[in-house]
């Protein structure tokens, strides 16, 4: 960077190694698009990406599978296969949209996500079916409990083996041990805290080679933080990464639905010309960062 130079007579920042781990096909980083509620949403981000010269690699979903239609993912498997991207649902039902009050409480935020007793562990695995029955290949995921019975149900085969099991961003681990101990119960890939420092990035990279997701930018119930232009170093220290588009002072749209499309479609082409700028940040960093082509192995592509 030009500013290093500029910076000569002040001492070097002390940034950790580069990590040495990568996607299956090479890449460094891929890019997610989060919040995309259905099928008019998904179409909108592809169309601003295309405008926008972005690679989408994975998309995800917030208001949970549970409250789209067959149709609606069945459309959205349809679309994303053609673009090689992968989608992620969030698998419900969820106990701060249940009958519990405690959940809801302004100490409870850790149950947020969680499944609550058998009959909507019941309902989470046949949410989990139903929409792998529609081609999806990506599951955003909250609870512990459910993702060790999915990943035991992936081991026997009882589900395909291209099933992607994200960790969701309401259950990300602060330190290593913990992130060990979700790759343990089937993680394929996890969401890490907001405003995780590069140091503690690295400290996560140190133990795994699971891709990670970070936003780059966050909504506010997130942190709010802002750091597109940190991308090249977030890239360099957590690599294999999933590079996350949210985006601060935005409505809050979960659960979704028409009254509130107009709204998700605006947010996610914003979201998509956030991750325009933050390319441009990268590339003007001058270090050789590879991004995943679409259909890439590891992506998990919608099966039609």
């Amino acid at each position: 960077m030009l500013a290093d130079s500029l910076l000569g007579s002040f001492p070097s920042e002390l940034v950790p190694a580069r990590s040495a781990m990568s996607f299956p096909d090479g890449a460094d980083f891929r890019i997610e698009i989060p919040s995309v509620e259905g099928p008019r949403v998904l179409a909108a981000v592809l169309d601003e990406a295309k405008k926008s010269g972005v690679t989408v690699n994975r998309v995800s979903q917030g208001s949970g599978a549970m409250l789209l239609s067959e149709a609606e993912m069945r459309e959205m498997s349809s679309i994303a296969s053609d673009a090689g991207l992968e989608i992620s649902l969030f698998i419900g039902p969820r106990e701060e949209w249940g009958v519990g009050a405690m959940s809801r409480g302004p100490e409870a935020a850790a149950l947020g996500g969680s499944v609550r007793g058998m009959r909507q562990l019941r309902y989470a695995v046949e949410d989990s079916l139903r929409a792998i029955e529609c081609g999806i290949r990506g599951l955003l995921i909250a609870d512990l409990g459910l993702l060790q019975v999915l990943s035991d149900a992936k081991k026997a085969k009882q589900i395909p083996s291209d099933v992607v099991f994200k960790l969701s961003v309401m259950k990300a681990p602060s330190n290593p041990a913990t992130l060990k101990l979700l790759e343990s119960i089937g993680a394929d890939t996890v969401n890490l805290p907001t405003d995780l420092t590069l140091n503690e990035l690295y400290e996560m990279r140190s133990v795994t080679a699971l891709p990670l997701d970070l936003y780059v930018e966050a909504p506010d119930g997130l942190g709010g933080v802002v750091r597109g232009n940190e991308i090249a170093d977030l890239v360099a220290v957590s690599s294999p990464l999933y590079v996350k588009f949210g985006l601060r002072n935005s409505r809050g749209i979960y659960p979704s639905g028409a009254h509130l499309e107009n709204d998700a479609i605006l947010i996610g082409r914003e979201k998509v010309r956030r991750a325009k700028t933050s390319l441009e940040w990268l590339k003007r960093d001058g270090r050789a960062f590879m991004q995943s082509l679409p259909g890439a192995k590891g992506i998990g592509v919608p099966q039609v």
